[in-house]
């Protein structure tokens, strides 16, 4: 049975024989482009759960084919980078990435970043499907954001992250808890990956991401979801 199907998209030839090797003998179905033109017709015929995207590809570059894959909510995306820096992850956030994974990388590293975007929250019966929070209004059908008169899209991670955060509103939720409850037990200890997903989702809810109202830092805890919550 397979554990999921996979597209691999980087521009150099050895990278995907060795990704394919790779995620085959991990029990995925595994197709692969080196572009990013490649990859938006093969997402429509191979219908990929996951895509491994290279960010430096050329033609369409990485983050630009991260947009137009982003149009279809259900895929996972984990962005391949050279770059380590907050700004650098940030940015593959920004153009709706699940994860971000630094070039090079190990394969034990490679499939636990691939089991945790691909794992989802369950969601309760008794779950809303739509809440109101001041100014705010969260669809998780649809998975948007409301804010006023701008709408924004959540990636399949940032709507995790939210409702967990809105399940626990006016609580201070450790760090610990919110990485192994949205991402999985191997991700417990790494709070600079929480940060960079928090402040992506920030840019979606806050009216000033700087100066957070709904999603506020509990120094040396964790985050809090401000607010009272209503079904609607």
């Amino acid at each position: 049975m397979s554990a999921g199907r996979i597209l691999v998209v980087d521009d150099e030839p050895q990278i995907r024989r060795i990704m394919r090797t790779t995620l085959t003998g991990a029990g995925y179905e595994v197709d692969d482009a080196k572009t990013g033109e490649e990859a938006l017709a093969k997402l429509r015929d191979f219908r990929p759960e996951l895509v491994l995207l290279d960010i430096n590809m050329p033609g369409m570059g990485g983050l630009a084919a991260c947009r137009a894959m982003r149009a279809d909510p259900n895929v996972a995306i984990i962005m391949l980078t050279v770059h380590n820096t907050e700004a650098a992850k940030v940015e593959a956030l920004d153009a709706g990435a699940d994860d971000f994974v630094s070039k090079p990388f190990s394969t034990p590293e490679l499939l636990a970043r691939i089991r945790a975007a691909l794992r989802r929250v369950p969601v309760s019966q008794s779950s809303p499907s739509r809440i109101r929070v001041g100014e705010l209004t969260i669809d998780f059908g649809a998975r948007t954001v409301t804010r006023g008169e701008t709408a924004s899209h959540l990636t399949p991670k940032e709507l995790d992250l939210l409702r967990y955060l809105t399940q626990h509103a006016n609580e201070a939720v450790p760090h610990r808890e919110l990485l192994q409850a949205v991402w999985g037990p191997d991700y417990g200890d790494q709070v600079d990956y929480l940060r960079a997903f928090i402040k992506s989702l920030r840019k979606k809810i806050e009216l000033n991401p700087d100066r957070p109202k709904y999603v506020t830092t509990e120094p040396w805890i964790g985050y809090r979801f401000n607010g009272a919550v209503e079904s609607s």
